[in-house]
């Protein structure tokens, strides 16, 4: 009876390891399907703009065109009745201003809040949480007021002008940039606040030569999540940009599907084709970005 139970141990092993390795294929399988159909589900988009773009009959209706053509994106690029790269100039760089101003105050009040103790602090802060509650469109017609009576003072900064609508995303951006900002900020010892005060530095050296240099994994995020949400801002830009040659590329984009009357359907291929040279700048910040996006959000989330 010994000698049964001590041959079959090795076979009973054999059989538990087989069992093991056929369920980690099966979980290897499913999550090879899984994948597949993810991918399947966010490329279908971009493909399917992609050949729209393409499509020589100005449709949306074949997933393949039968004979793909640059053509849209020439007429882009030339037809003054559409001036994309204008549009496209027009996005960059109210995004970019609206991303620097905005960071920047973000930082400055994330560090008020997370290094000083101050009478109203925490009411503040959640006065800040709370705001963010509220969708951005119930102020939409204070904005549109607060823009028109400061044109009638100072045209540049009014309605139809890119500075006011770069306040005002600049502005925007503050609520929910503070509180990630803070948490990131309370991550970082006080030891070097007090480091740099036992040196005699002051109070901005320590700020910008001590506490900025840590802080460019979260400064990455707030960069790439205000650019992003500017630029693919319409609703704003629609309602405060009058004239064609201001509008930003989701309101100048909007505007050829809205041109032409009962000839609408014509235009989906230039705007396919807009659309496809809108995402360039999307992608490219994306590519070069996406390290300090992953490493910011999860230093950021660390405290609150």
């Amino acid at each position: 009876m010994a000698d049964v139970k001590v041959r079959s141990a090795p076979a009973a092993a054999k059989t538990g390891g087989a069992t093991i390795s056929g369920a980690r294929r099966l979980n290897m399988v499913l999550k090879l399907v899984v994948a597949f159909f993810a991918s399947l589900l966010a490329l279908y988009p971009v493909v399917y703009v992609i050949s729209a773009s393409m499509n020589p009959t100005n449709t949306i209706s074949d997933l393949i065109p039968a004979n793909p053509t640059l053509a849209n994106y020439s007429k882009l690029a030339t037809d003054q009745n559409y001036p994309v790269l204008l549009w496209l100039f027009n996005s960059i760089k109210v995004s970019l201003l609206a991303t620097v101003i905005g960071v920047f105050l973000t930082t400055i009040g994330a560090y008020a809040f997370s290094r000083f103790r101050f009478k109203g602090r925490r009411n503040g802060m959640l006065f800040i949480l709370l705001i963010q509650l509220f969708p951005n469109t119930l102020a939409l017609v204070s904005i549109y007021l607060l823009l028109l009576q400061i044109g009638d003072l100072i045209p540049w900064l009014g309605l139809n002008s890119h500075l006011g609508l770069i306040l005002v995303y600049a502005g925007g951006s503050l609520g929910s940039g503070t509180w990630l900002m803070k948490g990131f900020f309370d991550t970082i010892p006080k030891d070097i606040d007090e480091s740099g005060v036992v040196d005699g530095a002051t109070g901005s050296q320590i700020f910008f030569f001590l506490l900025l240099p840590l802080l460019r994994p979260i400064l990455a995020v707030m960069a790439i999540l205000t650019f992003i949400g500017t630029y693919a801002d319409f609703i704003l830009a629609r309602v405060l940009l009058t004239s064609k040659d201001n509008y930003t590329m989701a309101v100048g984009l909007s505007s050829l599907l809205g041109e032409g009357g009962a000839n609408r359907a014509s235009q989906w291929g230039l705007f396919a084709a807009g659309a496809v040279i809108g995402a360039v700048p999307v992608v490219v910040v994306f590519l070069f970005m996406q390290k300090q996006l992953v490493g910011g959000l999860t230093s950021g989330a660390v405290k609150g």
